[in-house]
């Protein structure tokens, strides 16, 4: 194995560790970082129930321990526990002190001044708590104790996996996204339910806050800026009064069609007492409608009521130097302008979920957006969900979810957790404008019961659409017929209302030496040289194209970076090589 770096990682300041606000749609001027240097211990589970008297040494937060950018380089087993420890200062106390994490893989019990003060199992997913009892001017200390199952439970963990190799990658535990404090008034702002209708032009809002009494915000909305201008709004649109804790209507006089050419972002602040937010939006609209094409009816994918063929790539966001952390902003939106120079105008987030910075980068730079939820549930049977789902997807044959142990759902609690992770990942990220598609499983990983999951996304989001089963074990629900193809020539099983999508093909692999990862070499079908590799994208690309005609709608290229053994990418994993010319 051999340690890559990026050049943003070598760059790396850890004085100034991803410094930007975190939550771009709802930004405020009270913020402090809590990334950088903190000391960490790990042990053993039942050895260290209690904060530690010493620590092992520094850990550089919010990089995994398990990373290079980490400085600890450890990884953290299912029987371990990992301690944070730091502290921090605090003037003269006039509000309420917000404690916020992006994500902490995968249980954290956090503890201010030695008082609990949150806990919180989800290793994808944030978290916040109020902490104003529990500070005081002067010195303070947080204190986070963490636990990882990673692979050997039911919890949500994505690619990860203790024995890495093949399409499995290094395990990581603890803090992986930013932390942070903010300081707000007594009576704020916690949250903003942004729904915009592009066929009428109206905003709908709801200005969630802190308490149920009814009071009113003052909302102004931007002429839209597009992303060269970014969180640069222009003139002022309108500017009306809303009543919080509900929804309201806020008709748009100017209506900028959000597309990946021209990805218009309107930005509005909204002004309650003290406290005062700014977020943003965009008018449009995903559909699938069918269109007459020689003397048939074909679903087709539409933008705004236009049909656009998404041409998308997987994206599993990692880094060699960071694994799950992007080791800046300016890393991020590298990726993603080198995905629109290579001509895609979609991307898959597969089985992960990014600091919500990710999902505002796509939503200025027009990039849409397919969001996996996160995969869990138990040991997965290769046999069922890989050898034996490739040939059934390949005829067309039915298939079930309902034995649940044979897609590794046995656990009830699993089960649950899975639901609740839905609607919090939903609730997350829907006012994203990028974001296309929720895909409720992959490849049949701990699928279950996927006609109610899509019955439950469409409830809290009737505005998406849902790829119910991306590759195999389609249940026949959700918008799209979901296609993996990697080993058969190209195909589409035309439906009457489900739109065709490849939601994965090529993966054509091509190793390089000194910015791959080790000598293991992971994909579908190798080439022996960068031409070669070019001759066989082109090719698949050839292919791919020519059952648009015949009902494609997307598709999903294999893969926008190499991943450890798995050198399929478009670029190299340490992002200094592009293999693939576009």
């Amino acid at each position: 194995m051999h340690q890559l770096y990026t050049k943003w990682g070598r760059a790396l300041d850890p004085r100034n560790i991803l410094p930007e606000y975190p939550r771009p749609q709802m930004v405020r001027g009270g913020y402090r970082s809590l990334n950088g240097a903190w000391s960490y211990a790990i042990g053993r589970a039942g050895k260290l129930g209690r904060i530690p008297s010493c620590f092992d040494g520094i850990i550089q937060v919010p990089f995994s321990p398990e990373s290079a950018l980490s400085g600890v380089g450890r990884q953290l087993g299912p029987d371990e526990v990992l301690w944070y420890d730091r502290t921090f200062s605090l003037g003269e106390i006039h509000g309420r002190i917000l404690l916020h994490f992006g994500a902490v893989d995968q249980t954290a019990d956090v503890l201010v001044n030695g008082h609990p003060a949150v806990s919180h199992t989800g290793g994808y997913l944030p978290f916040s708590c109020e902490i104003t009892g529990l500070v005081h001017p002067g010195r303070n200390e947080i204190a986070v104790r963490v636990t990882d199952r990673s692979d050997t439970s039911y919890h949500a963990r994505g690619k990860q996996k203790l024995e890495r190799g093949r399409m499995f990658y290094t395990a990581t535990s603890g803090i992986w996204q930013s932390v942070w404090l903010e300081e707000v008034p007594d009576r704020y702002i916690t949250s903003l339910d942004i729904r915009p209708d592009f066929d009428t032009s109206v905003l709908h809002l709801c200005v969630h806050t802190n308490g149920e009494e009814k009071g009113s915000a003052f909302v102004t909305v931007y002429v839209p800026a597009i992303y060269e201008k970014e969180n640069s709004p222009g003139m002022t649109l309108t500017s009306v009064t809303v009543p919080v804790n509900r929804m309201a209507k806020i008709p748009i006089p100017e209506k900028k069609a959000w597309t990946p050419d021209a990805p218009y972002l309107y930005y509005f602040d909204v002004q309650m007492g003290e406290d005062t937010v700014r977020s943003y939006f965009a008018l449009r609209t995903f559909t699938v409608e069918k269109r007459s094409e020689n003397g048939r009816e074909i679903p087709r994918l539409c933008l705004n009521h236009e049909v656009l063929f998404q041409k998308g790539v997987l994206d599993q966001g990692y880094w060699p130097d960071g694994i799950l952390t992007a080791p800046s902003d300016e890393a991020m939106i590298f990726d993603l302008t080198e995905m629109k120079k290579t001509g895609f105008n979609m991307v898959r987030k597969h089985l992960k979920i990014e600091p919500e910075r990710w999902y505002y980068h796509c939503d200025r730079l027009g990039l849409i957006v397919w969001q996996d939820m996160v995969n869990g549930g138990g040991k997965y049977r290769h046999w069922m969900v890989t050898y034996l789902a490739t040939p059934v997807s390949l005829l067309g044959l039915p298939t079930t979810d309902r034995v649940h142990f044979l897609l590794a759902r046995s656990s009830k609690e699993g089960r649950q957790e899975y639901v609740r992770e839905l609607g919090e990942t939903i609730r997350l990220l829907r006012n994203h404008p990028s974001i296309c598609t929720w895909v409720l499983f992959n490849e049949g990983w701990g699928q279950f019961d996927t006609n109610e999951m899509v019955r439950r996304a469409r409830v809290l989001d009737p505005t998406r659409l849902v790829d119910e089963a991306s590759g195999w074990y389609d249940q026949r629900g959700g918008d799209f017929v979901s296609i993996h193809n990697y080993f058969f020539p190209l195909f589409v099983h035309p439906e009457k209302e489900r739109a065709n999508v490849l939601t994965e093909f090529g993966g054509a692999v091509w190793y390089v030496p000194g910015h791959s990862f080790g000598k293991k070499v992971y994909g579908y079908g190798v080439c022996e040289s960068r031409e070669a590799l070019n001759r066989t994208y082109r090719q698949k690309n050839s292919e791919m194209t020519a059952l648009i005609p015949k009902g494609l709608c997307g598709s999903v290229y294999t893969q926008w970076t190499d991943v450890e053994d798995e050198v399929n990418g478009v670029f190299t994993y340490d992002r200094a090589m592009r293999k693939i010319d576009g």
